[in-house]
């Protein structure tokens, strides 16, 4: 028997289907209204149908993580079709429900992906794989915690980053997808994409920071309602538009790629922007953003030797910044040039990037890699060939 379901602030049909343990194809079948199941608004109604449950009894000895892998269950889907479970603490006799729709991968990369298809991907691979290290490094204007990912043990340190321009929000997935495969090779002892993941993982640590601008991406992905506490300030700042698909900048209209202390001034004045708005801004002085001054802070405490700052679109890559980056910059580009195909660019007229700074502040290689073609936001149906594009890059990276 179906039922209604009202559309709560930051619900996608993905995440109501996960919550209520039925299919996305399920709900859309059952709602013909629907032109494009991902723009939902708050106060819609829905018509849900009804799920078939699948319950399971904890038995004593019994994990989280063997129950999922016993079922084929994600361990997300697992966690969101049981508010309250606490994986660590698993009683014998509880009965617990297997939500439908099963899948083995944890990162799912078919659907929007957002901060919190991200955080709950967080918790379940770090159940999956404990030799996952995860570190918060800051929080953003709305204090969103934004976490960073620790795979590997060996003594060069590797930092990559996505998503600090809000629009850009597919990056993000190209990292939690790859810290997945990662970790589960490592795991199984197996070869990743022809490489040894053990000795990987004995090269480098490798830093993962998926998602820099959670507040952005969340804007971008969901609009807002009047209890949105920017809310006048963000139609404002967007011409009275609901629409923020084009959104780059935190929820403050600042940019927070052009806020790092290289050269700030002359990016502020290359951009000659008015003030706060979808792009462009550099904000009121460097780093006044909590989000760019926790990247700053974390990459001071990391030692990092090498960082990647992965945005879209153009499948090029830049590797150079006023003629500071070390010698070796140029042919370590070129090599992600040959396992990506993209373009290498010797890039000038633009400062203030983290990966201009980096590059001034530690003479170290520092790149940005534009993933994909075409207009921002990228639709999620080319992730599967930006992500096979880019996993060359993020191998390369951890064997320089």
């Amino acid at each position: 028997m179906a039922f209604s379901y009202v559309v709560q602030k930051g619900d996608t049909v993905y995440r109501i289907a996960k919550r209520l343990g039925v299919r996305v194809q399920e709900i859309a079948a059952a709602n013909p209204q629907l032109g494009n199941v991902d723009q939902i608004v708050p106060g819609q109604m829905l018509t849900i149908p009804q799920a078939v449950p699948n319950r399971y009894v904890v038995q004593r000895g019994d994990t989280f993580y063997y129950i999922t892998k016993r079922f084929d269950i994600a361990p997300s889907d697992l966690l969101a079709a049981n508010p309250g479970l606490d994986p660590q603490r698993l009683q014998a006799g509880r009965t617990i429900l297997l939500p439908s729709g099963k899948r083995t991968a944890i990162v799912d990369t078919t659907v929007m992906y957002g901060y919190v298809e991200m955080m709950d991907d967080i918790s379940a691979l770090l159940q999956a794989y404990p030799f996952i290290g995860c570190e918060v490094i800051g929080e953003s204007v709305l204090r969103k915690d934004i976490p960073a990912l620790r795979i590997g043990t060996g003594p060069k340190r590797i930092h990559y980053q996505a998503s600090i321009h809000a629009n850009e929000w597919i990056t993000a997935p190209l990292l939690m997808k790859f810290a997945e495969e990662y970790a589960a090779a490592y795991s199984g002892g197996t070869l990743l994409r022809g490489r040894s993941a053990r000795k990987l993982y004995e090269n480098a640590t490798l830093w993962l920071a998926p998602m820099l601008n959670p507040d952005g991406v969340e804007l971008v992905q969901e609009g807002i309602t009047p209890q949105h506490p920017y809310y006048r300030e963000l139609l404002d700042m967007n011409n009275g538009s609901f629409d923020f698909s084009k959104w780059k900048a935190n929820i403050r209209g600042v940019d927070l790629n052009d806020q790092f202390p290289a050269r700030w001034e002359a990016e502020r004045e290359r951009r000659a922007a008015a003030g706060p708005g979808p792009s462009d801004y550099s904000g009121a002085a460097p780093l006044c953003e909590p989000e760019a001054k926790a990247i700053a802070d974390f990459t001071r405490s990391k030692d990092f030797s090498l960082i990647v700052s992965f945005h879209t679109q153009g499948r090029e890559i830049y590797w150079n910044y006023r003629d500071l980056e070390p010698f070796e910059s140029e042919s370590i580009a070129k090599r992600f040039g040959q396992a990506s195909g993209y373009r290498v660019v010797k890039l000038t007229g633009s400062d203030a990037g983290c990966k201009d700074w980096f590059i001034q502040d530690f003479r170290r290689p520092g790149f940005t890699v534009e993933a994909g073609i075409g207009v921002n936001p990228l639709p999620i149906g080319q992730f599967p060939a930006i992500y096979n594009e880019t996993v060359g890059i993020m191998l390369e990276g951890l064997n320089v």
